[in-house]
């Protein structure tokens, strides 16, 4: 009897506690974790630093922040190098969908994406690669125009990256002056091919920056304008020795966006982390390119090559020597009804503060 008691009561308790169960799991929502496919793209290998940071900061920052609340884990798929895009086909691709998010290299868009040469017509202005990361990104914010931009490329604009310090000249053949420039034929991308309009017989050759060291194996260029940080990476020493320290200024390349069908599916919480890591993604860079750029002068030293510094009155010569990008720039979007010249002196403002500009760029800016 006792026993029977006991199996009674144990049956009784078994049942009271299945029945608490059945009521939470009934009242309870069900913690379900959504994952969520982004697929990657940059044509550039993932050697060069702004993709190497994607892979190894920006990616994990994502998902250490959405682990926080556990709603959503990403599921990552990187294309790089050449394996979907070209380094010019990164805007293209997340046009057409067959990437999600890009690190999308804007000098090779001057025409659709205009006002992201902002910073590349105003050399001679800032060498501080942080500096005109937030100043650009500051002007995506306060002006509609360059993320109208990207929506007209079916993209939505998250974040500006600057990842040199400083465009330099790397040459076969030692460089000192302007005039030793006469003649030359000088490899570069997008607008600072216009940087060597105003020296004499001088002609910009248009090359990506995995082109370079061919070019000027081959002698089909004299001289190169890039970074230090990017030379190192890409062993320009062995061919280009002599590195010019001019000091053009620091310009925005590489701006992170995202496929405006992938990012209007996206749920308000992963927006918000990206949008977030897109800004912390965005001024790493900017210190890791300034942090680099005097160890990439060692390592240039080291590989065999020779820092020739350009003087004050040489700098000084050739930024009065190009034509007036600026203005001419500012007056391209004026007349399409954009606010270029308010943009610039914006711009401006905020990049001259602190630092010494060799030209005003905002003299030839209607009055």
């Amino acid at each position: 009897m006792f026993y029977d008691d006991m199996t009674r009561g144990t049956k009784l308790g078994a049942g009271l506690i299945g029945s608490l169960i059945a009521g939470l799991a009934a009242t309870t929502p069900a913690l379900a974790q959504e994952t969520i496919r982004i697929n990657v793209l940059d044509g550039y290998p993932a050697r060069a630093m702004w993709v190497q940071e994607f892979t190894e900061f920006f990616i994990p920052e994502v998902d250490k922040r959405l682990a926080e609340t556990g709603a959503y884990q990403i599921e990552w798929n990187e294309s790089y190098g050449g394996t979907v895009v070209k380094p010019g086909g990164v805007l293209e691709g997340l046009q057409l969908g067959l990437g999600d998010l890009g690190i999308v290299t804007t000098i090779f868009h001057s025409s659709k994406l205009p006002s992201q040469a902002i910073a590349a017509v105003t050399p001679f202005v800032s060498s501080d690669a942080r500096a005109t990361a937030r100043a650009v990104d500051e002007i995506a914010h306060e002006f509609p125009t360059m993320q109208e931009e990207f929506a007209a490329q079916n993209q939505v604009y998250l974040t500006t990256g600057v990842v040199l310090d400083t465009y330099q000249l790397f040459s076969a053949e030692k460089v000192e002056t302007v005039s030793d420039l006469e003649g030359a034929k000088i490899a570069g991308a997008g607008m600072n091919l216009r940087y060597v309009e105003g020296i004499e017989g001088a002609a910009g050759v248009r090359g990506g920056l995995t082109d370079f060291y061919n070019m000027l194996q081959t002698g089909l260029v004299n001289h190169a304008m890039l970074w230090p940080e990017a030379a190192e990476t890409f062993k320009i020493s062995e061919v280009a020795p002599f590195m010019l320290a001019v000091d053009l200024g620091a310009v925005n390349t590489k701006t992170l966006s995202a496929n405006a069908d992938f990012w209007n599916g996206l749920p308000e919480e992963v927006q918000g982390v990206i949008e977030e890591v897109a800004v912390a993604y965005r001024d790493r860079l900017a210190d890791i390119a300034m942090d680099r750029a005097a160890e990439a002068r060692q390592a240039f030293t080291d590989a065999g090559g020779t820092i020739v510094e350009m003087s004050a009155e040489q700098r000084t010569a050739w930024a009065n020597s190009m034509p007036d990008i600026a203005a001419e720039w500012a007056a391209e979007l004026d007349n399409a009804g954009k606010p270029g010249s308010d943009m610039l002196r914006a711009y401006l403002d905020k990049q001259t503060a602190g630092s010494e500009a060799l030209r005003d760029w905002t003299a030839g800016l209607p009055q």
